[in-house]
């Protein structure tokens, strides 16, 4: 088992970010939420231009590994495009992309967007999806759009596969965004002054920046195993990928939080980058279903045979 990504990848990662930052790093969110027409355009033709949608993650294990560095990039900047959704695109299907829905009320963040997209529920079920007209501005939806659903002609295929990379990708959005969200933290308090010392050299700054950490590397840790067993085309792939969602999402309040903490109130403005990395995260957490509906979906998948391999630690909240 090796659960490092490979050079490659990593060096796709990082050519990826540096051409998202050369489009308009942190100010493509802030134009798309303020022209929401224009969202494709700003960040399609870059996604294309590093080749995004020429990768294949399902077909090519080097691939997939570049395919969750590209993720974690765009998370890293809070892309507003569902770069995960689209790389998750199920084989033998014409469509764009690949959305994971609950069973009720089904929903992604790709509201605006002139795209062909299938669904699959937590439990496997496909669908073909058309997202309705937004209801609410992006301000306060971040793009999330209802689904309409449709059976798919002669489709009779078992989707678990499906789930499993669909809900390991966006972990890999996610992972992206704590990432930021520590470096925005620890950029802070080196530079705000409280009582005439900088906010660093307190020492419950530090162990608040320690603790969410701790938190973002378990989760980075996590997201390399579960992308492996994706990979290794394991039985236990759509188990792995529960609990890393499950560990994302409890990581996601841990960092979030403190990040908020040390920022104050103007960590909460516009002028604040983690202010939209925050409200753009809402998604990822929420969707297809928050912490204690993956926690039970997990735990009636489970029953009593517990995880394998770096997840057989039970997470908090689950018992044998």
């Amino acid at each position: 088992m090796n659960i490092e990504l490979s050079a490659e990848a990593t060096e796709y990662g990082r050519e990826a970010l540096r051409a998202i930052e050369a489009a308009g790093g942190d100010g493509l969110v802030r134009l798309a939420e303020r022209e929401p027409g224009r969202r494709e355009h700003l960040v399609a033709p870059v996604l294309a231009g590093l080749g995004a949608w020429d990768l294949d993650p399902r077909g090519d294990a080097d691939e997939l590994e570049a395919a969750a560095a590209l993720c974690r990039s765009a998370g890293y900047r809070a892309v507003p495009y569902p770069v995960a959704e689209r790389l998750s695109r199920p084989a033998g299907l014409d469509v764009d992309g690949l959305v994971v829905v609950a069973d009720s009320r089904p929903a992604g963040a790709v509201a605006g967007l002139h795209l062909r997209w299938a669904a699959v529920t937590l439990g496997g079920r496909r669908s073909g999806a058309a997202a309705r007209p937004p209801d609410a501005p992006p301000r306060t939806s971040a793009f999330v759009a209802e689904l309409d659903l449709r059976p798919l002609d002669g489709d009779d295929a078992d989707g678990t596969g499906d789930v499993a990379l669909g809900l390991v990708l966006p972990c890999w959005t996610l992972l992206g965004m704590l990432d930021r969200a520590i470096d925005l933290a620890r950029e802070h308090v080196l530079v705000r002054e409280q009582f005439g010392r900088t906010l660093s050299t307190f020492q419950g700054v530090q162990f608040q920046l320690t603790d969410a950490e701790v938190e973002r590397s378990g989760v980075e840790m996590l997201a390399r195993y579960a992308l492996w067993s994706v990979q290794d085309g394991r039985d236990e792939a759509l188990d792995d990928a529960l609990a890393l969602r499950l560990a994302a999402i409890e990581a996601a309040d841990v960092v979030f939080r403190v990040a908020h903490q040390v920022h104050g109130a103007v960590g909460f403005c516009d002028e604040a980058a983690l202010s939209w990395l925050s409200r753009y995260s809402r998604p990822l957490r929420r969707l297809p279903s928050g912490l204690s509906a993956t926690r039970d979906h997990l735990t009636r998948r489970l029953g009593r045979r517990g995880l394998t391999g770096l997840f057989s630690a039970v997470p908090e909240g689950l018992t044998p």
